[in-house]
C-alpha cells in the first residue's frame, strides 16, 4: 500500500462509520488484511475505534439475548456468545489504548510543576489556602468558583470569554437553554430518528457528555420493557416482540456510540481549554494568582507557613526527584503536617459525626438498632440489577418471618435499592397497622435518598437517583407514611440471615424476570430460601 493509499484509507475510515466498523470487526475475528491492520493502528483512529466497538458491543449482546429468548440451536448460541466475548474484549483493549495514546499527546504533561511549598500548603491547609486564592481571584475580577487550580476555573472563563462574541446558531442556543428532560429527549431523537449535527458544538458538548448516561439509561429501559413483552408470550408467538427487542437494542447501540463520541469530543475540548491557560498571557496570570494567594496565606497563617518551609527544606536534602521539583512528594509531606490535627467528623464533645441519613461516619459500623422501640418491625431490603437492560430484582425479609420479592426497572443499583426499600416498607405498613417500620439497606445511596425524602416530606429529594416512573411513584407513596418509617444503613454480606435472604430473593427475582430460571425452578428456590431463613436466628442483634 502506497502512502497516498494509506492516507486515503485513514480518511475513509474517519468519515465512514460503517466502513470503520466492518474493518474493526474483521480484525476482531482475525480476518483483516495487513494493510487494514496497519491503518487501524493510526493515532487518528484510536478514538473512533472505541466508538464503533461501543456500538458493536451492544449489538453483540442483543444478538445473544434474542437467541436466548427464541430457543435458537445451542451451537448458534455458543457462536453468538463467543462473538460477544471477543467484541467486549476488543472494546476494553481499545479503550485502554485510547487512554495511553491520549497520555502521550504533546502538551498533556507540559504544565510546569508548582513550587513544592505551594503544593504542600495547598494540600495540608486546603480551607485556608482556598480562601486566600478566592480573595485574590475576586480582587482581580476573575471567577473564584471552587478554585481547584486556579487554572480549572480560569480555563472555563477564558474559553467562554473567547467564544462569547460569536453568535450561536439558533439550534445550539435551544440546546443550551432547554431543561434537562428536553435535552435528554433530543439525545433520544438523535439516536432513534436522525443524527443531530449541533450536539458536537463546543457550546453544548459538555452538556451532551453529562446527559448521555441518562439517555443510555432510557435506552436500557426500552430494552427491559421489550424483553418483558417477549417473556409474557409463548415461544411460538414471540416473533413480533423479538423484532421490537431488536429495535430497542439498535437504539441502545447508537446511544452507546454517541455517548462515547461525546466523551471524545469533550476530552478534546478540555485539552484545548487547558492549553489556553498554560501558555502565553494566561499562563502568566495563573502564576501571578498562585504567588499572590501564597502571600495572602503566609500573612494569615505564619506558623503554618514556617512549618511548610522547614519540612520542604528537610525533604529536599535527600529527595531523588529534587531535580524535577519533587512532583509527587507534596501529598506525603502534607500528611505529616496533618498528623496532629483532630480527626475530621468529630464535634467539640468528641462524639462521632453522623450523616443526615443516620449513616455512621465510620463506614465499618453496623446499623444501630438498640434505640428502637419493642414494637418496631424491622426488615432488610436488597436489590440486584442486570447488565443489558434496566430490569432489576428486589427482595426483603422481616423479623416477623414475612418476605417478599419482585421486579421493576432501575437505571442503577441505587434506584433498584430504593425500590426494594419502598416496596418492603409499604407492605409492612399495611400488614402491621400502626407499628413503626424500620428498613435496613446496605446501599448508602439508597438510604440517603429515602431518608432525605422522609425528612423533607417530598419524593423530589430523590430526583437525581430516581430516573424511572416506577421508583418515583413508590417513593411518593412511602412519603405519605413518613412518620412511621425509618431507613438505616446495614453493612452488607456479613452473614446476617435477613440480609442474605433479601439478597438471594433479589437475585432470584431478577433471574425470573429475565427468563433465566423457570417458574417451577423459581418456586423451589424460594421454598429452599424460606426454609433456610426459618432455621436461622430470630431477631437481629442490637448492633446488626
Amino acid at each position: 500500500m502506497t502512502t497516498a493509499e494509506h492516507t486515503e484509507l485513514i480518511r475513509r475510515f474517519a468519515d465512514d462509520f460503517t466502513a470503520l466498523q466492518e474493518a474493526v470487526l474483521s480484525q476482531v475475528h482475525g480476518v483483516r488484511t495487513p494493510e487494514t491492520a496497519a491503518v487501524l493502528e493510526h493515532a487518528s483512529l484510536v478514538g473512533p475505534v472505541t466508538v464503533v466497538l461501543a456500538h458493536a458491543d451492544v449489538l453483540a449482546r442483543g444478538a445473544v439475548r434474542r437467541a436466548e429468548l427464541s430457543a435458537q440451536p445451542p451451537e448458534r448460541l455458543r457462536r453468538l456468545r463467543a462473538h460477544a466475548r471477543r467484541v467486549r474484549r476488543a472494546r476494553s483493549q481499545a479503550e485502554t489504548r485510547y487512554r495511553e495514546e491520549r497520555a502521550r499527546r504533546p502538551g498533556r504533561r507540559s504544565r510546569p510543576v508548582a513550587p513544592l511549598e505551594w503544593r504542600v500548603a495547598r494540600t495540608a491547609f486546603t480551607p485556608s489556602f482556598d480562601a486566600a486564592l478566592r480573595q485574590e481571584l475576586r480582587a482581580r475580577g476573575l471567577p473564584d468558583g471552587t478554585p481547584q487550580a486556579p487554572e480549572s476555573d480560569l480555563a472555563q472563563w477564558a474559553w467562554h470569554r473567547k467564544t462569547a462574541d460569536g453568535e450561536l446558531p439558533a439550534p445550539v442556543r435551544e440546546l443550551r437553554e432547554c431543561d434537562d428532560d428536553t435535552f435528554v429527549a433530543a439525545l433520544l431523537r438523535d439516536a432513534r430518528e436522525e443524527e443531530n449535527p449541533y450536539l458536537p458544538h463546543d457550546a453544548v458538548v459538555e452538556r451532551w457528555n453529562r446527559q448521555a448516561r441518562v439517555a443510555q439509561a432510557w435506552g436500557r429501559y426500552a430494552i427491559g420493557r421489550a424483553e418483558r413483552d417477549v417473556l409474557a408470550r409463548p415461544l411460538s408467538a414471540r416473533r413480533t416482540r423479538l423484532d421490537a427487542l431488536d429495535d430497542a437494542y439498535q437504539d441502545s447501540a447508537v446511544l452507546a456510540a454517541r455517548s462515547r463520541e461525546a466523551l471524545l469530543l469533550v476530552t478534546d475540548l478540555h485539552d484545548r481549554m487547558r492549553a489556553g491557560v498554560t501558555t502565553g498571557p494566561f499562563a502568566e496570570l495563573v502564576a501571578q494568582c498562585r504567588a499572590a494567594a501564597l502571600a495572602r496565606f503566609t500573612g494569615a497563617e505564619p506558623a503554618a507557613w514556617r512549618g511548610v518551609r522547614e519540612l520542604a527544606a528537610r525533604h529536599r536534602a535527600d529527595c531523588p526527584e529534587q531535580a524535577d521539583g519533587c512532583p509527587r512528594c507534596h501529598h506525603a509531606l502534607a500528611a505529616v503536617l496533618a498528623a496532629d490535627a483532630p480527626p475530621a467528623g468529630t464535634d467539640e464533645d468528641g462524639d462521632d459525626e453522623l450523616t443526615a441519613a443516620g449513616i455512621p461516619a465510620d463506614a465499618d459500623r453496623y446499623a444501630l438498632l438498640a434505640d428502637l422501640p419493642e414494637t418496631a418491625v424491622v426488615a432488610v431490603a436488597d436489590a440486584a440489577v442486570g447488565d443489558e437492560s434496566a430490569r432489576c430484582g428486589y427482595g426483603w425479609a422481616a423479623e416477623d418471618g414475612t418476605t417478599g420479592h419482585g421486579d421493576s426497572f432501575a437505571a442503577g443499583s441505587g434506584e433498584a435499592e430504593v425500590i426494594g426499600v419502598c416496596t418492603a416498607a409499604l407492605s409492612l405498613l399495611e400488614r402491621h397497622g400502626h407499628a413503626p417500620v424500620v428498613l435496613l439497606c446496605d446501599s448508602t445511596e439508597a438510604v440517603g435518598v429515602v431518608d432525605a425524602a422522609l425528612r423533607s416530606g417530598t419524593a423530589a429529594a430523590g430526583h437525581r437517583t430516581l430516573l424511572f416512573p416506577e421508583s418515583r411513584q413508590l417513593l411518593g407513596a412511602l412519603v405519605r407514611h413518613r412518620h412511621r418509617v425509618q431507613v438505616r444503613w446495614l453493612k452488607g454480606h456479613i452473614g446476617h440471615d435477613l440480609n442474605e435472604t433479601a439478597d438471594a430473593l433479589a437475585r432470584l427475582a431478577l433471574r425470573r424476570a429475565t427468563g433465566r430460571i423457570s417458574s417451577a425452578a423459581a418456586r423451589k428456590e424460594e421454598t429452599r430460601l424460606l426454609r433456610s431463613l426459618d432455621s436461622g436466628a430470630g431477631r437481629l442483634p442490637a448492633a446488626a
